[in-house]
């Protein structure tokens, strides 16, 4: 006999869950917990259609689906993400959850194995979940972001468009290229990232609902995984039936490549934080060439010393999506015959790492790169120390003069120009023409 709290809306599988996996104190997504209520209003919805559930029935659970959708029963989900790995014991949560509400508003029993979960199984409704609720993230919060991101990268490229700096490779001194070069990089990189999601979204939107149990689609109306997906689909987004459904309940190859593509945002993140820090490093003994906003004093001995603490608190939060996509990748292997059994972990993870993209994002376009300062005076002055400006001397008087003209000017701590015109024949005016940091651009 299993006991449940009276006032509890779930049931004897819920309570056996709770009973059974007490690892960790980590819950399921509540975003994961919404895209399942969406799914059962839209089964009993398509069930009704079918005439396989009476309509007072579907409407009943439709209304239950929609308060959880809500928000407004999370208390009524305590499952740890570590639990059965299909999800079967958070399909059965919302089923019986689900029961009971409808049940509530009927006044009179509603199964939930029989009615709640009609036409379905946790190997399909739980992957179908997973699936929707990304691509809502995706669409409503990872993309908006990183294109404000770019967005505000881009203003800055453009407002010092004529601002010519030292390029750094190796972290040294490399030929000049102008501001506005180096942040539209930032962007670009950024931009691309928005069409791979793009890429992405139709695959992700193909669901295996539908296949209840393996992916034969035994128990289910043939027509209930069109009409699912048909319910389910939005003016931003349209989910479909997958071809091949088996695939989607057998393997995580989606999840994979989604985490594979958070994963690649992250990576640029964390490029173009690593940037903003050496650029913001000083500010007396650094490069000096931007300052970031001082948010809050960064240090609790030295008086005055601010840090750059959105970037790195952004940095911190990348590599915990580094860390979840590693994840994923051993969970998506764990796919035997049939079915993936890791499916609450990869949903953990997933849902996770878009979060903290988004508000990643989100705060370096808001609190770093929105405020921050190009320090022209400073960049000016490193340029013109820059010996690697003889660089463009190559073409006229070879790589081997050229290096030793640079290794003389950098000995005696003299300009490029004066070097050069001691030691070539080429006049001043030409080597000023050669020598314009700006044609090198």
């Amino acid at each position: 006999m299993v006991e449940v709290p009276a006032d509890a809306l779930y049931g004897a599988q819920t309570q056996r869950a709770l009973d059974n996996f007490a690892i960790g104190n980590v819950l399921m997504p509540e975003a994961l917990i919404r895209a399942l209520a969406e799914i059962k209003s839209a089964a009993a919805k398509a069930n009704a259609k079918f005439g396989r559930l009476g309509l007072d029935i579907s409407i009943s659970i439709q209304n239950a689906a929609a308060q959880v959708a809500a928000g407004r029963y999370q208390k009524e989900f305590p499952l740890s993400v570590y639990q059965t790995g299909s999800g079967t014991s958070t399909n059965m949560n919302m089923n019986e959850v689900l029961a009971n509400l409808a049940s509530e508003s009927l006044g009179r029993s509603v199964h939930p194995n029989d009615e709640i979960n009609l036409g379905q199984s946790s190997n399909d409704v739980f992957p179908s979940a997973m699936q929707v609720a990304v691509a809502k993230a995706i669409q409503v919060d990872v993309m908006p972001a990183i294109a404000e991101l770019a967005n505000g990268i881009e203003r800055i490229a453009v407002a010092n468009a004529e601002v010519v700096k030292t390029g750094r490779t190796h972290l040294m001194d490399a030929v000049p290229l102008t501001v506005q070069q180096e942040f539209g990089t930032w962007a670009f990189q950024l931009r691309e990232h928005l069409e791979r999601f793009e890429c992405l979204m139709n695959r992700l939107c193909q669901l295996p609902i539908g296949g209840t149990a393996i992916g034969t689609g035994l128990n289910a109306h043939p027509e209930f995984s069109r009409e699912v997906c048909e319910i389910l689909s939005g003016k931003d987004l349209s989910f479909s039936p997958c071809e091949n459904k088996f695939s989607r309940i057998a393997g995580q190859e989606i999840s994979h490549e989604t985490s594979a593509l958070f994963e690649g945002v992250a990576i640029t993140l964390i490029k173009i934080c690593n940037d903003l820090r050496w650029m913001n490093s000083g500010p007396n003994n650094g490069l000096a060439e931007i300052q970031l906003p001082a948010l809050q004093p960064g240090s609790s001995i030295m008086p005055g010393k601010v840090n750059p603490v959105i970037p790195e608190a952004v940095l911190m939060a990348m590599t915990q999506v580094l860390g979840y996509h590693s994840s994923i990748c051993i969970a998506a292997q764990s796919g035997n015959f049939q079915l993936n059994v890791m499916l609450p972990l990869i949903a953990h993870n997933l849902l996770n790492s878009a979060n903290l993209l988004a508000s990643s994002a989100q705060h370096l376009d808001e609190k770093a790169i929105s405020k921050l300062r190009i320090n022209r005076e400073r960049i000016e002055s490193q340029l013109s120390q820059n010996p690697i400006l003889v660089t463009a001397l190559n073409p006229v008087i070879g790589y081997e003069k050229a290096a030793e003209i640079a290794k003389i000017a950098m000995k005696e701590g003299r300009s490029i120009i004066d070097v050069a015109e001691e030691n070539t024949d080429i006049e001043r005016a030409a080597l000023e023409r050669l020598l314009s940091a700006k044609s090198m651009t």
